[in-house]
């Protein structure tokens, strides 16, 4: 049996929802964040060391990260579903995307996050139009350009073909899904860029999407 080790309004989402897609039997261990930390629990150390998520468990086997558990379900039990053929040019989008997801999009999201809770974090009162100013400046100067110039061209990208790897809905959709939910709910991601609009509208509205929120639990990402 499968586990997925779950962790509320993560990238957990997405594991949670491949399972769906592919139809496995698979059980749910649920975390919570930390309310005042937004941090994991330490008991997701004992699964994994570095005690994040998602991570699932097969048996004796643990795997870590989005990625390479993808890579993991998809290869042992796809059957050749949801990648493309080894060999074409979609198979080598779709290792592209794969590792752009987090390698490439989530960077500038994840400091544009950091820099926010400076400005807003405990300090005290002198240091704090330093710090909002320092803050300001980074994000204006380089975190903002960054996600603009990533938008735009994902923007170009999906409309090639509708899907990040070819014209069929593969994983790497479901990977992608991911820094798109991120950037529509504090990057900039709105009705200037239709084609990445509308990719999320289609992947909410899959029946396996759909299962997978219902089983996961509030997703405060879409909020």
């Amino acid at each position: 049996m499968i586990t997925v080790h779950h962790l509320n309004n993560s990238r957990s989402q997405r594991i949670l929802w491949l399972m769906e897609e592919l139809g496995l039997t698979y059980e749910i261990k649920r975390y919570e964040r930390d309310k005042k930390t937004m941090r994991a629990p330490a008991s997701l150390r004992a699964v994994h060391p570095l005690g994040k998520s998602p991570v699932i468990t097969d048996g004796e086997l643990t795997v870590a990260e989005s990625g390479a558990i993808i890579e993991y379900l998809v290869d042992r039990y796809g059957n050749g579903r949801l990648i493309p053929a080894a060999g074409t040019p979609d198979r080598l989008r779709y290792t592209y995307w794969l590792h752009f997801a987090e390698g490439s999009a989530m960077t500038p999201l994840l400091m544009k996050l950091v820099f926010n809770r400076v400005e807003t974090g405990p300090m005290p009162f002198f240091v704090r139009p330093i710090a909002k100013k320092i803050s300001a400046t980074v994000k204006t100067s380089f975190i903002e350009p960054e996600i603009t110039q990533q938008l735009k061209y994902m923007e170009a990208e999906i409309a090639k073909t509708g899907w990040f790897a070819g014209p069929a809905f593969s994983a790497v959709d479901i990977q992608m899904s991911f820094p798109l939910e991120v950037a529509a709910s504090r990057g900039g991601l709105n009705a200037f860029y239709p084609k990445l609009m509308d990719f999320l509208q289609r992947v909410h509205a899959r029946p396996a999407y759909k299962r997978a929120l219902e089983r996961g639990g509030v997703y405060e990402l879409l909020s």
